[in-house]
């Protein structure tokens, strides 16, 4: 059986499809989750040099040329390890003289920085990770603030495990990873590379097996519904953290916090910049000629500016303090009412007859000329 039956896959197989189908086997046939069974582990131990071989490019495309005859560089043995990982706790060891292992090895750790060859770290408890995502709010659910609910896949510490992932077994066996050595080998030939292997941290032994309750992972999840408060102000990217809403720690570790990104749906007449609020009111040309006292709408309500004699078309006033909320403190932002100045379309004799008598008034040529210079 060669390496993409071992995956249940063919040799079209993209990458991701591969990391997935190595995913489900190997937590299927865990040692870990199957313990005293001899031909899950042998299972375990293919699916991880299938998975070493096809899921490095460079190596599935050797082994790729291996099964329609080409060279053998050795990819598809049945023999190739593991690929390697950390280098925590790499050892050299020479195959041509045994004896002197233990001198080559200090040589290397002395040119590398001296000391001993580093060890497995101990397992400690560890903060579980943040989750971000994205939560849709309403023009002024985003101004005002709102307290909402939100649907979360929740994670807990795995109570029967406490996290970790492992209970005590019924009696201590040998590692399969290590084969009761302790060690891996990661090359083969006359120079070999080892390292403390990682299952077993360097006893060969093991006094533990998977949980069964959290499958290993040391986690349980469940949907929930919580509340979040959503402050006054936020805007598009603004960042609330709801503490202890993340993933779960592990080895009593703290929980991650849940970071909800703020996406604002856009308002037909205001328009936010930073805390300032923008929008556009029309003006008739009575107004914006002789001036005039007008209503417009603000996010609070409706209020009252002075137009003054003479106004143009594309003209600002400001509104202090009728902005949005400052998420930075208690100031707020300020509104920009920008005019415009709307054509009129005479639909009586009457106002026809007033416009033309206002355009014998106007002399629109000596405008023109004076634009001009």
């Amino acid at each position: 059986m060669n390496h993409y039956e071992v995956l249940g896959l063919n040799r079209k197989a993209r990458a991701a499809e591969i990391k997935r189908a190595y995913k489900r086997l190997a937590r299927q046939h865990h040692p870990d989750l199957n313990p005293g069974d001899r031909k899950a582990e042998e299972r375990f131990k293919a699916i991880a040099a299938a998975h070493d071989i096809l899921g490095d490019p460079q190596k599935k495309k050797a082994y790729d040329r291996e099964l329609d005859g080409g060279p053998a560089p050795g990819y598809g043995g049945a023999g190739y390890g593991p690929a390697a990982g950390s280098p925590s706790g790499w050892r050299f060891e020479s195959a041509f003289d045994p004896e002197n292992a233990g001198d080559f090895s200090a040589f290397v750790s002395e040119i590398f920085g001296g000391g001993a060859a580093p060890t497995e770290a101990p397992r400690a408890p560890r903060r579980g990770d943040d989750v971000t995502r994205t939560l849709t709010l309403g023009f002024f659910d985003a101004i005002r603030g709102i307290t909402t609910t939100i649907a979360i896949d929740a994670e807990t510490p795995c109570a029967r495990c406490t996290g970790s992932g492992r209970v005590p077994a019924a009696q201590r066996r040998p590692c399969p990873d290590c084969a009761g050595t302790g060690r891996i080998n990661r090359l083969p030939g006359p120079l070999r590379l080892t390292s403390v292997c990682r299952r077993c941290e360097g006893e060969g032994m093991l006094s533990w097996d998977g949980c069964g309750a959290c499958a290993g992972t040391g986690v349980l999840t469940r949907r929930e519904e919580i509340e979040v408060r959503i402050p006054a102000g936020v805007d598009d990217g603004s960042r609330v953290r709801i503490a202890g809403r993340g993933r779960a720690g592990r080895l009593g570790g703290p929980s991650g916090d849940l970071i909800l990104i703020t996406q604002v749906e856009p308002h037909p007449f205001f328009r936010r910049i930073g805390d300032n609020i923008h929008c556009a009111v029309p003006i008739t040309v009575s107004e914006a000629a002789l001036g005039s006292r007008i209503e417009v709408p603000t996010i609070d309500g409706r209020a009252r500016i002075r137009i003054p004699p003479g106004t143009e078309t594309g003209q600002k006033f400001r509104l202090r303090g009728k902005g949005a909320p400052s998420l930075r403190g208690t100031a707020r932002g300020d509104q920009y009412v920008e005019t415009r100045i709307v054509t009129p379309h005479p639909a009586t004799d009457r106002q026809r007859r007033l416009l033309e008598e206002l355009g014998s008034l106007e002399n629109g040529e000596d405008l023109r000329r004076n634009l001009a210079g």
